[in-house]
C-alpha cells in the first residue's frame, strides 16, 4: 500500500483556507497513491471553540473530500469537527475513492485542554477494510491508551492523526514505536507543524514505523508530502515467525 503523509501548518479556525491548502498539496501528487493521511482537525487546528467552525456530514468539507477522493482515485483520512444531534465530535473520516465514508469519533478526549467539556467522546473502535488491508485509525490522545488500540482484530495498519505539541514530542515518538511493537503492526503517525492561536508550537515528527518498531520513515520536522510503500506480506511472515499476538491478554472495555 502506498501512503502519502501530509505534514503542514494549519490556518486557525478557517476551513476554507485549509481545504484550499490541502487540495493544492494533494493535486501536486503525481504518482498513484492508495491512501492520503491528513492531521487531526485539519480544517481548523485544535480549537475548543467549535460553534462557528463545526460542520455536518453533509457539509462543505465532507463534500470536498468525496470529490477529491474520486478525482484522485484514492482514499483520504483525517479528523475534523462535526456537529450532530446537538453535540460536537472530533471525528475522523475515512473517505473511499468511491465516495463511501466510514468514521470514528475520538474516544480519549484531551482533558488537559478541556476537550472533554466541549466534545462528545466516541465509544466504538473502527476497523476499515480497504484494498485487502485492515486499518485501525485513531486520534492523537488515543495514543496514550494501549488497551483500546490492542490488535484483537488482526489489523494490518494503525494510524494516528494528531495535533501533538512540541513540548511533549518525545512521548509521541516513544509511544508510536511502542504501539507498533506491541501490536506487530505498521504504524503511521501524522502530526501538524507551526504555531496555533493558543501559542502552542508543533514540530511534526510525522513518521512510519514497522511491525518490529523500526523506522520506515524517520520523524520529520519539515512541511511536505511524504510517500511510503508498505508490504503486507513481510508483516504476515514476521507475525507467523514471531507469533506474539497469540499470547496477548484479553480485556473488556466499559
Amino acid at each position: 500500500m502506498k501512503i502519502a503523509l501530509i505534514q503542514s501548518s494549519l490556518f486557525w479556525e478557517n476551513p476554507k483556507s485549509n481545504r484550499n491548502h490541502f487540495e493544492e498539496k494533494i493535486n501536486a501528487i503525481s504518482e498513484t497513491i492508495d491512501l492520503i493521511v491528513l492531521p487531526e482537525m485539519f480544517t481548523t487546528g485544535f480549537t475548543m471553540q467549535p460553534n462557528d467552525v463545526a460542520e455536518t456530514m453533509q457539509g462543505e468539507t465532507i463534500t470536498w473530500l468525496k470529490h477529491l477522493a474520486k478525482a484522485k482515485n484514492t482514499a483520504i483520512t483525517g479528523s475534523l469537527i462535526i456537529t450532530e444531534n446537538d453535540n460536537f465530535y472530533n471525528r475522523l473520516v475515512f473517505v473511499f475513492p468511491s465516495g463511501e465514508i466510514q468514521f470514528y469519533d475520538k474516544r480519549h478526549l484531551f482533558t488537559l485542554a478541556g476537550e472533554d467539556e466541549v466534545y462528545m467522546a466516541g465509544s466504538k473502535k473502527l476497523i476499515v477494510e480497504y484494498k485487502g488491508w485492515k486499518i485501525c485509525p485513531l486520534i492523537c490522545y488515543d495514543l496514550r491508551f494501549p488497551v483500546f488500540a490492542r490488535n484483537v482484530e488482526e489489523y494490518d495498519l494503525l494510524i494516528y492523526v494528531a495535533n501533538w505539541p512540541e513540548i511533549r514530542i518525545n512521548a509521541w515518538d516513544a509511544l508510536l514505536k511502542a504501539r507498533a511493537i506491541e501490536n506487530m503492526s505498521y504504524t503511521v503517525g501524522v502530526n501538524r507543524i507551526g504555531e496555533d492561536d493558543n501559542k502552542f508550537q508543533y514540530n511534526g515528527h510525522s513518521q512510519v514505523v514497522n511491525f518490529l518498531g523500526e523506522y520506515i520513515m524517520e520523524p520529520i520536522e519539515a512541511k511536505g508530502v511524504f510517500i511510503v510503500e508498505l508490504n503486507k506480506g513481510e508483516q504476515l511472515v514476521t507475525r507467523k515467525k514471531l507469533n506474539f499476538l497469540n499470547d496477548q491478554d484479553s480485556f473488556e472495555l466499559k
